[in-house]
């Protein structure tokens, strides 16, 4: 099985390497075709704006709406999440590919200077994950099927919903896997081990 990490802009070989540690399959995704190519994707972080508009003019926007309706696995962290998300409540107007019910606020944790670290409880991969959090987003309101997989002062920071994951921290700075295990686990890959 392929996983793909959305190529268009942002912190996609960061998750790249993640994945080959893991012994995954991955590939970049910068066109329809290669979408077509894997059986879970990760949407990486960066400049969200740029991202929507990329995905909308490469086709890859609708590509991937057909591809979740199927159940395709698809993992956003940071810009990713807010892709993903229904609403954007601090910029109403700005496009995202409205898969998950969560509304989120963009930039919620500060700027890049105010970026920060935190031991974050996660139960779903085994205990404390230190989650880095770099201009993040914040969910501010989740729909009745999604489940909170952490949270953070209150307020959610990694979700699911079906097929869908979302995080406002970034899993691919550090050096715990586990994140990426879980996607591998969601998408039907088997652990390989570590090179």
């Amino acid at each position: 099985m392929m996983i793909g990490v959305l190529g268009l802009q942002g912190d996609f070989r960061e998750h790249l390497w993640a994945l080959q540690k893991l012994n995954a399959e991955a590939i970049v995704v910068k066109t329809v075709e290669d979408l077509k190519r894997v059986s879970g994707l990760i949407i990486p972080g960066g400049e969200s704006t740029t991202i929507g508009r990329l995905a909308r003019i490469t086709g890859i926007a609708d590509e991937l709406h057909k591809r979740v309706i199927q159940g395709m696995p698809v993992y956003g962290t940071c810009a990713g999440m807010i892709l993903l998300a229904k609403r954007i409540a601090n910029y109403p107007n700005q496009y995202s590919f409205g898969l998950m019910d969560i509304v989120v606020e963009r930039n919620a944790y500060g700027r890049q200077v105010e970026s920060f670290e935190v031991d974050l409880p996660i139960q779903v991969i085994g205990g404390k994950f230190k989650a880095i959090f770099i201009r993040a987003p914040k969910i501010v309101e989740c729909g009745d099927k999604v489940e909170i997989l952490a949270e953070y002062n209150g307020s959610p920071v990694f979700v699911q919903q079906d097929n869908l994951l979302a995080g406002s921290f970034h899993p691919e700075l550090g050096n715990d896997l586990r994140v990426h295990e879980y996607f591998l686990r969601m998408v039907g890959v088997k652990y390989a081990g570590v090179h």
